[in-house]
């Protein structure tokens, strides 16, 4: 498929999401390619520092130019990232880790408090962003859950998206909520629905026991069938709700 015909089909499909949202995706799925989906190549990302798939960077800036006018300045932390670029992560990571001295399993233990095993990142979709918030004094380590919360630099920020993001499509990924597992709470992480949501489903139908496996990969033995299988349905799936079905939820923008 070239890629006029691509772009022409996900305006079609932005169109019919917001008649009829329940199955405007239903054959979406089959235009994404496992290079796509796993973070391996995307040439129709746009942006300039940071890339996003189009829909979603106009959404984004959509989402922008109306916090603005409420006087709230948005970052973006960051956007799409390639499976090499998680694979760097992860090492720097486990390297890390295990200097300190601790055991690989616990390493990796650790790792998946917040990063993602490459080919498994939702930030490899092009849909998927960081967001932060301009303020007068910097802040270090930006994402950190303490500067969302009340008294934080972002707290005004998290207040606004709270009540703003899902009417541009935006809804936060890995939620407080205490029976959630998996990934911790990041307040910061947004994901926007109309396209995530097919490439998720597009994701599920690829066996992860054939593109975890990956000898780059420090640690990579001990990511087993059995590890995988549950890192699936904790790390892949216990997600916020609003990003497992369309119902009644559609942007507004």
């Amino acid at each position: 498929m070239n890629r006029r015909k691509f772009v022409q089909n996900m305006g079609l499909g932005t169109l019919a999401f917001s008649l009829f949202p329940e199955v405007a995706w239903t054959k979406k799925p089959s235009l994404f390619t496992v290079e796509m989906l796993t973070g391996k190549g995307n040439n129709l990302l746009k942006g300039t520092r940071f890339l996003l798939a189009e829909e979603t960077l106009a959404a984004f800036e959509a989402m922008k130019a109306a916090a603005a006018r409420d006087h709230i300045g948005i970052n973006m932390a960051s956007a799409y990232r390639s499976y090499e670029r998680q694979l760097q992560i992860w090492n720097n990571k486990y390297a890390t880790f295990t200097q300190e001295g601790i055991s690989p399993q616990e390493a990796i233990q650790k790792i998946i408090e917040y990063s993602t095993i490459p080919g498994t990142s939702r930030h490899h979709w092009g849909t998927d962003i960081d967001i932060t918030q301009v303020v007068t004094d910097p802040v270090r380590g930006s994402l950190n859950e303490r500067h969302f919360a009340e008294g934080g630099s972002f707290y005004a920020l998290k207040l606004w998206l709270n009540q703003n993001a899902g009417k541009f499509g935006f809804y936060e990924v890995y939620t407080n909520q205490p029976d959630r597992k998996g990934f911790k709470y990041e307040p910061w992480h947004f994901s926007y629905r109309p396209l995530a949501i097919p490439m998720l489903k597009a994701y599920l139908k690829l066996d992860l026991n054939t593109i975890i496996p990956d000898q780059r990969i420090s640690g990579h033995e001990f990511l087993t069938r059995k590890f995988i299988r549950k890192y699936k349905k904790e790390h892949i799936l216990d997600i916020n709700k609003a990003l497992l079905s369309f119902k009644n939820l559609s942007p507004t923008y």
